[in-house]
């Protein structure tokens, strides 16, 4: 079935019907229109995968595919124009340009944690680049994966977009097939294995993973306002999300007042019972509840720490007095969890950082310019924020992506297109004069023009 589905989209690029930009543009449209109708299926399916209020799953997935949608119909005209170059002396009498063009038959692969947003950016941007689109949804999001199965099958045909639903056996088979292109979004682990599948075919990949992103509040900073927006992204989907700050370096001397105003932050957000609170998730799984369970060491909770074993829900917690060797420092938490580490000085901080794998995300609240600019120049890290966390991937004027163990490749907005599409160079040569220096016999007189021309 899989091979099937592979062979009749490859059928489908090869008329060049996607190639015409009017034809992407009113499958786009089309999808706008669909995923606007369908809103109300496509919360309620967030509702029962995660437990996302209707706020949270507008916001952070709907309202942010639409937007992006909306990016791609604006901009996919001028995108798609040819790019016009400088001709250098040599190659006179000659112009010089570039067509940006679909890779083919293109594999996206997507996660559970915003299983709407992070299946459909990427669609958006490999169909607004021309190219056919086979869509794997996760497993663990199950009512998520089949309200996007219902949406692509409504408006768009199987050869140009079709939805592959299933577990470990259908990504394994899918991974055995010859893509143009495999963008995946996900674990560290399954990323690798991508890779190594699409070596096979010399297949360019895209990786979208994650890893353990550090949060810094330096002693100048607002601290209210830092509280409040560490909470934001911190908490938010239940800590599931890949750019959440994954543990906090503090100043050792604001440590205390800090995490007491991390408290009424929560309080504030979250109400004083937050497993009571119907706008609070739940954890995806009984799996990823558990191991979120066992990193809570119960001497280090300074906050939360509560949970529910019918829900699968986890109270927002904040752990204090942690060192680097816990578990819960040696993995990416992906939950609710956030441990709170001090510093003494901004050489500690900066260490400590770069002996790690270079992180997804990267927060830093101070108002110290000088620190600013240290930090974003000797870190490297995918992308991130000076006094905000998370934001920066809601954002389809920059690129978003990851470097080293966080991934490769970034999307959103002109990126997504550049992401699915080759740069063709051509250079288109005049006839009427035919310059002999290049041809042989290479005579003396040659010699001279070729070392003129090209030092």
């Amino acid at each position: 079935m899989i091979e099937a589905i592979v062979k009749q989209q490859r059928a489908f690029f090869n008329t060049h019907t996607t190639i015409d930009v009017e034809y992407r543009i009113k499958y786009l449209k089309k999808l706008h229109e669909t995923i606007t109708r369908r809103e109300k299926d496509i919360l309620a399916a967030l509702k029962v995968d995660l437990g996302k209020c209707d706020m949270e799953g507008y916001m952070c997935e709907v309202g942010l595919t639409l937007a992006e949608l909306s990016h791609q119909l604006k901009h996919i005209r001028k995108w798609t124009r040819k790019k016009h170059y400088k001709t250098d002396l040599t190659n006179a009498i000659a112009r010089s340009y570039a067509i940006r063009e679909p890779y083919g038959v293109v594999l996206v692969m997507s996660p559970w944690n915003y299983p709407f947003m992070l299946t459909m950016e990427p669609v958006i941007g490999a169909i607004a680049a021309g190219n056919t689109c086979v869509v794997k949804p996760s497993a663990y999001a199950p009512a998520t994966s089949q309200i996007i199965a219902d949406i692509i099958s409504e408006a768009f045909p199987p050869e140009y977009v079709t939805v592959v639903q299933g577990g470990r056996e259908e990504n394994a088979a899918l991974l055995e097939q010859r893509f143009d292109y495999i963008f995946f979004t996900g674990g560290v682990t399954v990323g690798k294995l991508v890779m190594e599948k699409a070596s096979a075919h010399l297949t360019p990949v895209t990786l979208e993973l994650g890893g353990k992103s550090p949060c810094i509040v330096a002693k100048d900073a607002n601290l209210k306002v830092a509280a409040k927006r560490v909470v934001f992204g911190k908490y938010l989907n239940c800590g599931q999300t890949c750019v959440a700050p994954d543990y906090l370096l503090i100043h050792e001397s604001i440590r205390d007042e800090f995490v007491e105003l991390l408290k009424k932050e929560i309080t504030a957000m979250y109400t004083a019972k937050p497993l009571e609170n119907e706008a609070y998730g739940k954890i995806v799984n009984r799996k990823h509840f558990e191991r979120l369970k066992s990193l809570i060491n119960a001497s280090a909770v300074a906050f939360g720490g509560e949970w529910n074993e019918e829900t699968l829900q986890i109270a927002p917690t904040v752990l204090i007095d942690v060192t680097p060797e816990e578990p819960v420092m040696l993995e990416e938490i992906f939950g609710p969890i956030l441990p709170v580490l001090t510093y003494k000085d901004i050489d500690e901080v900066e260490k400590f950082v770069l002996e790690r794998e270079k992180p997804l995300a990267f927060y830093l609240f101070t108002e110290d310019k000088v620190v600013q600019d240290r930090l974003m120049n000797h870190i490297s890290f995918g992308g991130g924020c000076i006094n905000d966390t998370v934001m920066h991937l809601t954002s389809s004027e920059m690129g978003f992506g990851g470097v080293g163990h966080s991934g490769m490749g970034s999307y959103h907005g002109r990126k997504s297109f550049e992401c699915f599409t080759h740069e063709k160079s051509i250079l288109d040569k005049a006839t009427w004069l035919d310059v002999p220096m290049r041809y042989q016999p290479h005579v003396e007189s040659k010699w001279a023009l070729i070392k003129w021309l090209l030092k």
